[in-house]
């Protein structure tokens, strides 16, 4: 049986008692630096299970290298040290890795229900466009192709100002969604430049 320790012991000795199997030099230890060992995993803002981890690996690290602390007096800076150590090793163990192969996946192909949706979704759309007026159906057809032209060109081809094709689109588009949603196409309608 051990002799109890006394709280104002230096570290070097609780670290040689603890060493012994000293129980009650061990809880004096932890109880001297767990909330700065607690402190510093927390600066890491790891969830919470990583961050039992670090400490208790940090304690762990006490454990194996109780012989090797060069000052014991320096016993809060070597747990400091451990403790960022052990959360930097548990931050790398569970990152994820993106590589470029991962854009070599192709995308899923879409149930043919949804192929057959879209694609009568896309045929509705466009005959609705194309019951547009004629500088209607331009605005959208150029602002919408698959490379849409730019507002200058479609300006000069439609005689509709650069400064108002941005409203115009905007009553072009709702004009498509309202007749999208009643499901038949609307009587065409000149459209105010």
């Amino acid at each position: 049986m051990t002799a109890p320790t006394r709280t104002g012991a230096g570290n070097g000795e609780l670290l040689r008692s603890a060493g012994r199997g000293d129980e009650r030099a061990w809880t004096e230890i932890v109880r001297r630096y767990e909330g700065m060992v607690s402190a510093v995993v927390r600066s890491y803002r790891m969830q919470d299970a990583d961050a039992r981890d670090a400490e208790q690996r940090t304690w762990l690290r006490l454990v194996e290298h109780r012989g090797a602390v060069r000052d014991p007096e320096r016993l809060g800076g070597w747990l400091a040290t451990t403790a960022s150590r052990e959360c930097l090793r548990i931050l790398r163990e569970n990152r994820v890795v993106v590589t470029d192969e991962l854009d070599a996946v192709p995308d899923p192909v879409p149930p043919v229900e949804d192929q057959v949706v879209d694609a009568d979704t896309v045929s509705r759309l466009w005959t609705i466009v194309s019951d547009l007026p004629p500088r209607g159906r331009t605005i959208m057809t150029e602002l919408f192709a698959e490379e849409p032209r730019p507002y200058a060109e479609v300006a000069r081809d439609t005689g509709i100002p650069v400064g108002s094709l941005g409203p115009s689109r905007a009553r072009l588009i709702e004009r498509v969604r309202r007749t999208f949603d009643m499901g038949t196409p609307e009587p065409a309608a000149p459209v105010p430049a």
